[in-house]
């Protein structure tokens, strides 16, 4: 009787291993199968695919003043100006003052995208399997946290000349001037070339990290096949 249960279970065993084995061939890429060399590239080229699709959305006219996610608006000391200017019938004036902000960015991110590409290319991804594995947007926040200070320091001066180029420097002026005359106001100068370069560069890793969800959350935008293996561990 013995035997014969030792039986049943050993042919119950192997029947299970082979339909485990099955099971298994049909799951994605395992990780451990993939290095990280391979993952850090895929990671990459998701950022790469950000750049290319959504970070170039914003060198086009209106591309940050008319995308709600990245509209550069105006800084806290300078709302006082914004309205203080309409309270006396300069609204043209205070509206043209906040579109040339966001034209500066335009015409900066335009100039500088070269800088994000080499930015990207040159980042090394400590853990790459965690990154993979991690939030929507993990590599893009992973790239931030490695660049954001670097690139501040080459993209300023693009802003500054942004700036200049575009007219902004010259309305800004006249809208400050023209505020600091009016009766019983504070005194305004304020530093908007950093204002807006630090705007500017939250602009790109934010349409940054749309590409990434799009890429982690839809097959269908994983377009090269390292992008679809490595995408694939963590579906």
């Amino acid at each position: 009787m013995m035997k014969r249960i030792l039986y049943v279970v050993v042919a119950l065993t192997f029947v299970s291993c082979a339909e485990l084995q099955q099971v298994v061939n049909q799951l994605p890429q395992d990780i451990s199968t993939i290095g990280n060399l391979d993952i850090a590239g895929g990671l990459r080229q998701a950022l790469d695919l950000g750049i290319d699709k959504q970070v170039s959305k914003l060198t086009a006219k209106d591309g940050f003043f008319k995308n709600e996610l990245v509209k550069i608006a105006l800084p806290k000391e300078l709302k006082k100006v914004d309205q203080g200017l309409r309270d006396i019938g300069l609204s043209k004036l205070a509206d043209e003052g906040l579109k040339v902000l966001n034209r500066a960015a335009e015409d900066a991110v335009k100039e500088a995208t070269p800088i994000f590409v080499s930015a990207v290319k040159g980042i090394t991804f400590d853990d790459a399997k965690n990154i993979l594995l991690g939030n929507d947007d993990a590599a893009t926040q992973y790239l931030s946290a490695r660049t954001n200070a670097a690139l501040y320091e080459k993209f300023h001066p693009v802003i500054e000349n942004s700036f200049n180029k575009v007219g902004a420097d010259e309305i800004w002026a006249k809208l400050i001037n023209k505020y600091n005359a009016i009766p019983f106001t504070n005194k305004v100068n304020t530093d908007l070339t950093d204002y807006v370069t630090k705007k500017a560069l939250d602009g790109v890793y934010t349409m940054i990290a749309v590409e990434e969800k799009e890429i982690r959350t839809k097959v269908s935008s994983r377009t090269t096949d390292l992008l679809r293996q490595v995408f694939a561990i963590q579906d």
